[in-house]
Protein backbone atom coordinates (compact mmCIF):
# COMPACT_ATOMS: atom_id res chain seq x y z
CA UNK A 1 0.00 0.00 0.00
CA UNK A 2 2.91 2.39 0.63
CA UNK A 3 3.98 2.01 -3.02
CA UNK A 4 0.64 3.42 -4.13
CA UNK A 5 0.92 6.35 -1.71
CA UNK A 6 4.42 7.14 -3.00
CA UNK A 7 3.26 6.91 -6.61
CA UNK A 8 0.31 9.22 -5.87
CA UNK A 9 2.75 11.74 -4.39
CA UNK A 10 4.92 11.64 -7.52
CA UNK A 11 1.84 12.15 -9.73
CA UNK A 12 0.73 15.05 -7.56
CA UNK A 13 4.19 16.59 -7.85
CA UNK A 14 4.15 16.07 -11.61
CA UNK A 15 0.74 17.75 -11.98
CA UNK A 16 1.66 20.60 -9.60
CA UNK A 17 4.89 21.34 -11.45
CA UNK A 18 3.26 21.24 -14.87
CA UNK A 19 0.43 23.58 -13.89
CA UNK A 20 2.80 25.91 -12.01
CA UNK A 21 5.12 26.10 -15.03
CA UNK A 22 2.24 26.98 -17.34
CA UNK A 23 0.99 29.58 -14.84
CA UNK A 24 4.37 31.27 -14.46
CA UNK A 25 4.77 31.31 -18.23
CA UNK A 26 1.46 33.12 -18.57
CA UNK A 27 2.95 36.05 -16.68
CA UNK A 28 5.96 36.35 -18.98
CA UNK A 29 4.45 35.77 -22.43
CA UNK A 30 0.79 36.70 -22.52
CA UNK A 31 -1.39 34.99 -25.13
CA UNK A 32 -3.27 37.13 -27.62
CA UNK A 33 -6.51 35.13 -27.50
CA UNK A 34 -8.37 32.63 -25.36
CA UNK A 35 -7.79 29.95 -27.95
CA UNK A 36 -4.04 30.53 -27.89
CA UNK A 37 -4.08 30.53 -24.08
CA UNK A 38 -5.99 27.25 -23.93
CA UNK A 39 -3.82 25.49 -26.51
CA UNK A 40 -0.59 26.66 -24.92
CA UNK A 41 -1.81 25.77 -21.42
CA UNK A 42 -2.83 22.25 -22.47
CA UNK A 43 0.44 21.78 -24.34
CA UNK A 44 2.46 23.07 -21.38
CA UNK A 45 0.72 20.82 -18.87
CA UNK A 46 0.99 17.81 -21.19
CA UNK A 47 4.70 18.33 -21.79
CA UNK A 48 5.27 18.89 -18.08
CA UNK A 49 3.52 15.62 -17.29
CA UNK A 50 5.36 13.65 -19.96
CA UNK A 51 8.87 15.11 -19.77
CA UNK A 52 8.97 16.23 -16.11
CA UNK A 53 10.97 13.26 -14.86
CA UNK A 54 13.76 13.32 -17.45
CA UNK A 55 14.04 17.12 -17.36
CA UNK A 56 14.17 17.08 -13.56
CA UNK A 57 16.95 14.50 -13.58
CA UNK A 58 18.86 16.50 -16.19
CA UNK A 59 18.58 19.69 -14.12
CA UNK A 60 19.74 17.89 -10.97
CA UNK A 61 22.74 16.43 -12.81
CA UNK A 62 23.69 19.76 -14.39
CA UNK A 63 23.52 21.58 -11.06
CA UNK A 64 25.08 18.64 -9.14
CA UNK A 65 22.42 18.80 -6.40
CA UNK A 66 21.09 15.24 -6.49
CA UNK A 67 21.68 14.63 -2.78
CA UNK A 68 19.90 17.79 -1.70
CA UNK A 69 16.47 17.11 -3.26
CA UNK A 70 13.77 14.50 -2.84
CA UNK A 71 12.16 12.69 -5.76
CA UNK A 72 9.06 14.88 -5.47
CA UNK A 73 11.10 18.08 -5.56
CA UNK A 74 12.95 16.85 -8.63
CA UNK A 75 9.63 16.01 -10.30
CA UNK A 76 8.10 19.42 -9.50
CA UNK A 77 11.15 21.25 -10.85
CA UNK A 78 11.36 19.10 -13.97
CA UNK A 79 7.64 19.34 -14.73
CA UNK A 80 7.65 23.10 -14.26
CA UNK A 81 10.70 23.49 -16.51
CA UNK A 82 9.24 21.25 -19.22
CA UNK A 83 5.90 23.07 -19.04
CA UNK A 84 7.56 26.48 -19.30
CA UNK A 85 9.70 25.32 -22.21
CA UNK A 86 6.67 24.07 -24.10
CA UNK A 87 4.73 27.26 -23.34
CA UNK A 88 7.53 29.46 -24.63
CA UNK A 89 8.23 27.26 -27.65
CA UNK A 90 4.60 27.17 -28.74
CA UNK A 91 4.27 30.92 -28.13
CA UNK A 92 7.25 31.66 -30.34
CA UNK A 93 5.91 29.38 -33.08
CA UNK A 94 2.51 31.09 -32.93
CA UNK A 95 4.13 34.51 -33.28
CA UNK A 96 6.26 33.35 -36.24
CA UNK A 97 3.25 31.76 -37.94
CA UNK A 98 1.22 34.95 -37.50
CA UNK A 99 4.00 37.06 -38.96
CA UNK A 100 4.50 34.94 -42.06
CA UNK A 101 0.90 33.94 -42.65
CA UNK A 102 -0.17 37.50 -43.49
CA UNK A 103 -1.13 37.74 -47.12
CA UNK A 104 1.04 39.96 -49.25
CA UNK A 105 -0.59 43.12 -50.50
CA UNK A 106 -1.05 43.32 -54.23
Amino acid sequence: MSEFANEAGIWAARITGAVAGAGVSLVYLLPKSRREAASRFITGVSCGMIFGGPIGLWIVQQLDIAGALTGREIMVAGSAAASMGAWWGLGVLVRIAERYSARPRV
